[in-house]
């Protein structure tokens, strides 16, 4: 970075008001309203003495040399929407567009083009404060301008704004026109640490009680089938497939496991299987008693498995949750295949999916192929081979490029949901896809659908947590991707934890909830570049300053200093603000470190 230039400036920073649900709603007309009220922004921006530092179409940021001229720029083009917004019938087919202003002035960062710094941070997060159609300034700015335009100034109270330490002091600039739109503002909340008080549910993978071991994937295959069916029971959470065998791998004890994942209920069981029988036995085990619950033993036919599968749900559940709960639960029911050869099929799939080698993916390939050869109708069989082909292009199996894949994937997943709109695999896909090609529009939309579908999976958790924070719903997002780590420490195909740390700590900056996301950065064994100014920045909001964090300080004299600012640089497609706040730690806190090092 060059030498850091400072000035003072206002800042004025301005959001179309749910613009994402218009879209959905309306997009033609959403569009043509978008550039109309632009134009309009646009117009008085420059008229007022103003220059456009930031813009993604629905928001601005925009910089004054004079607080008078910012706030009676933003009064300007308020009452002007809001005129525009009164002429609009349905016949022309336009969305009448609100807008939120927030003003402050402060010393900024000036880099080419653009600035960061707290005129900038402050502007943004007075403007997320507002209600539609409302202009929310700092008290710097109100002293400034209130008695010198024609509007009411009015006391809005103190405010914690989010990722900002002190908690300030509103004014509500106030127009004929905007007080009739203006409702009380929702009163900020501070960030509230994850809790799950669902009942949580662990199984343990079965016994294979058979002589060899040719039947293992139908004993894995089943004990996962199981686990699937409860995870797409809203009313409790379940410890992720992975957890559970890695917990078998390690030849750690119960005890152990129930203590990481503070499971409250632990399912274990047994498979014995000859021929087209199969014994399977169940046992229910209350995790603080080790009191057996509920119990059975099951002597059926493979044709009479899903049947089964669904019973030991149900009645987990019962046991559990209650009579009532069972009798309202909801739980999207997928479509199995009724052919036997096609079900062994898609298991041995799968377990060549879970092994995770060359290898293993192109035998898994031929075994979907089978499966979908013996049942056209077998669902899963078209998304669980849709899956491998994504795992084959993104860890290298195949020299296919992925122009020559993608239609074939799709195909797939097409077929898949075509067949059983509640397949959440595929879902999870098409989010994955729809993400990768920056159709964020559609990526929420089917990551809200396999999350729906199976609010426990931690790679949907995961997906769509992260999805969320990058549009802007970073509460909710933050969430899901802390209950990915928690549910899953060590995602599929990982050696250790650091993946789904790094999730958690990019959703603990983007949330602001900095002692949260540095116990999770403490934690990890290797902190990437990225990882470390969004560490650096979550012990500034805490602490003041790195003082306090050896670990952190050590990390970053060693750093890849292009690195992190390349993480910045990245922070800007997702938040400016955020951005503009790791701008300011890298300057004052991280770069001086160079010097000592």
């Amino acid at each position: 970075m060059s030498e850091v230039q400072r000035k003072f400036a206002t800042i004025l920073a301005t959001d179309c008001v749910s613009f994402s649900k218009h879209m959905a709603e309306n997009e033609a007309g959403t569009l043509s309203s978008l550039n109309s009220c632009r134009s309009i922004i646009d117009e008085y921006i420059e008229k007022h003495g103003g220059r456009i530092f930031h813009t993604a179409g629905d928001s601005v940021l925009a910089e004054f040399n004079s607080p008078i001229e910012t706030v009676n720029c933003a009064i300007s083009f308020q009452d002007t929407i809001c005129e525009r917004n009164e002429t609009l019938t349905e016949e022309n087919g336009e969305s009448p567009l609100l807008w939120r202003v927030g003003v402050h002035c402060d010393e900024v960062i000036l880099e080419n083009d653009n600035l960061y710094g707290n005129g900038v941070n402050i502007a943004a997060r007075l403007e997320a404060q507002c209600s539609p159609g409302q202009i929310l300034v700092s008290r710097a700015i109100n002293e400034q301008v209130v008695s010198r335009i024609e509007a009411i100034s009015q006391a809005a109270g103190k405010k914690k704004l989010k990722n900002i330490s002190d908690a300030f002091e509103v004014f509500s600039i106030c127009t004929e026109k905007t007080t009739k739109l203006a409702v009380p503002s929702k009163p900020s909340e501070m960030p509230r640490e994850l809790k799950n008080q669902k009942p949580m549910i662990a199984i343990v993978p079965f016994k294979n009680l058979n002589a060899n071991e040719d039947s293992a994937f139908l004993i894995d295959g089943i004990f996962e089938d199981i686990l699937t069916e409860l995870s797409m029971v809203r009313q409790v959470s379940v410890v992720s497939r992975q957890s559970s065998m890695n917990f078998t791998d390690s030849g750690a004890n119960v005890d152990q496991f129930i203590s990481q994942f503070n499971v409250n209920f632990l399912i274990q069981g047994s498979i014995r299987s000859a021929g087209p029988r199969v014994r399977i036995t169940v046992s229910l085990i209350d995790a603080a008693t080790q009191e057996v619950l509920w119990s059975k033993k099951f002597d059926r036919t493979l044709d009479d498995i899903f049947e089964v599968q669904d019973e030991i749900v149900r009645s987990v559940i019962k046991e559990i949750l209650g009579e009532i709960e069972l009798a309202s639960l909801t739980r999207a029911k997928r479509k199995p295949t009724e052919n036997m050869s096609s079900y062994e099929f898609l298991l041995k799939g799968k377990e060549g999916h879970h092994t995770i080698t060359a290898e293993a993916n192109a035998k898994a390939l031929k075994m979907f192929d089978a499966a979908i050869e013996a049942d056209p109708d077998n669902a899963q069989a078209y998304a669980w081979k849709a899956c491998t082909l994504g795992q084959a292009m993104i860890r290298g199996y195949t020299d296919k490029p992925m122009q020559e894949i993608m239609p074939e994937f799709t195909n797939l997943m097409s077929s898949a949901l075509s067949i059983d709109p509640n397949d959440f695999e595929c879902h999870r896909l098409q989010c994955a896809v729809n993400k990768m090609m920056g159709d964020m529009k559609s990526a929420l939309e089917h990551g809200k659908k396999a999350y729906d579908l199976n609010p426990n999976d931690p790679r949907i958790l995961q997906q769509y947590g992260e999805i969320l924070l990058t549009t802007g719903k970073t509460e909710e997002g933050c969430d899901l991707t802390l209950l990915a780590l928690e549910y899953d420490p060590v995602a599929q195909g990982q050696t250790n934890s650091d993946k789904r740390k790094s999730d958690g700590v990019f959703g603990c900056v983007l949330d602001d909830r900095p002692e949260v996301g540095l116990d999770i950065a403490s934690g990890m064994i290797d902190r990437s570049e990225k990882v470390l100014v969004y560490s650096a920045a979550l012990a500034v909001s805490s602490a003041g300053s790195l003082e306090n964090f050896s670990w952190l300080i050590d990390d970053l004299k060693d750093a890849n200093f292009e690195q992190i600012e390349e993480a910045i640089e990245e922070m800007g497609k997702f938040d400016v603000v955020v951005q503009s706040k790791l701008k300011e730690v890298f300057l004052d806190h991280i770069l001086p470190l160079r010097e000592v090092a």
